[in-house]
């Protein structure tokens, strides 16, 4: 009786051991569950974002390239917009030159820095400068000046060199070649004692010089042994004050007498009114031939020929004295 009771008893522990064990094994198995249920999704939420990773670093590879690509755009605008200062900078110089142009066969050149160009010619790092353009009339020969401040040819060292070009221009084609007016170039004295150092040429017109251009620019030509450097550059010279010379250069398409050039190197005034100087200074000089000769014939041949001025006006008095 009490071994049956006994074993009623253990068989009684053992079942509920075995209870607590189904127990366990039920919250295991749901725990696994739960646990696979979160592998699962972990899973799926890794492979979503290893999709999203992928995508990004696709788009990050995009937007890398974009960069790249805008950078390099940049750097061409950079270029471009340099460019475009420079041909912008070429334009306002070229609209400047065209408004500061002289269209009537004059130009009135003001050289600063000159000891700096005058070191520049020296040392052959720059032997020449060129003046502006300038030009006959609106519709006439294209030119400039060229200075060497160190002279040139036979004149290098001793001597400042003034030259005269013909430059390409638009209605060539029209104009009269060869060229055949005189030049005149003047050095101004500032003291203002007006001492100005006044020369000129005739054009050689077998000379390629003054041939129609073919090239955009002729070979400049004009007069080697202009003024002597020790003069030009001694101190206290008059030539060239505040480290600045002028230069005025005439053609001479009036074939103005050298008598009255004069008149014509004062920069105070519009060209019309020193044309008209000029021209009221040779009516003068006609009327008082005219009267000397009307008074002694003779006596005024010979003071005309010594005089050594005599011009076209002088020459048409005495034809229609003498006819």
């Amino acid at each position: 009786m009490d071994i049956g009771r006994h074993e009623s008893l253990r068989i009684n522990d053992l079942y509920i051991e075995l209870q607590k064990c189904n127990e366990t094994i039920t919250i295991l198995t749901r725990g696994i569950e739960i646990q696979n249920q979160d592998f699962v999704r972990l899973n799926e939420e890794f492979s979503r974002y290893n999709i999203v990773s992928q995508t990004l670093s696709q788009e990050l590879n995009k937007v890398k390239l974009s960069i790249a690509e805008k950078e390099t755009s940049f750097a061409g605008l950079g270029s471009n917009q340099e460019i475009l200062h420079q041909e912008l900078a070429s334009v306002k110089q070229k609209i400047a030159d065209i408004e500061s142009a002289s269209f009537d066969g004059t130009l009135m050149w003001k050289v600063a820095h000159v000891s700096e160009k005058r070191a520049d010619a020296q040392s052959e790092r720059q032997t020449s400068i060129c003046s502006a353009l300038f030009y006959s009339s609106p519709t006439g020969y294209k030119m400039c000046a060229r200075l060497y401040l160190n002279g040139d040819g036979n004149a290098k060292r001793t001597h400042m060199s003034l030259f005269f070009a013909i430059v390409k221009g638009e209605y060539d084609a029209v104009l009269k070649w060869p060229f055949n007016h005189k030049v005149t170039f003047c050095l101004y004295d500032q003291s203002g004692q007006n001492r100005h150092i006044i020369d000129s040429f005739r054009p050689d017109i077998k000379s390629n010089s003054f041939q129609r251009p073919r090239s955009e620019i002729n070979t400049a030509s004009g007069i080697p042994k202009f003024f002597p450097l020790s003069m030009l550059l001694e101190n206290g010279s008059s030539y060239v004050r505040d480290d600045t010379m002028f230069v005025k250069i005439i053609v001479d398409l009036d074939e103005v007498p050298k008598m009255v050039l004069p008149l014509n190197l004062n920069p105070g005034l519009s060209a019309y009114v020193q044309q008209q100087m000029v021209k009221q200074e040779l009516q003068r000089r006609q009327d008082e031939a005219a009267d000397t000769i009307t008074t002694n014939p003779i006596i005024a041949n010979r003071a005309i020929f010594q005089r050594g001025d005599l011009g076209r006006n002088d020459i048409d008095i005495l034809i229609r004295y003498f006819a």
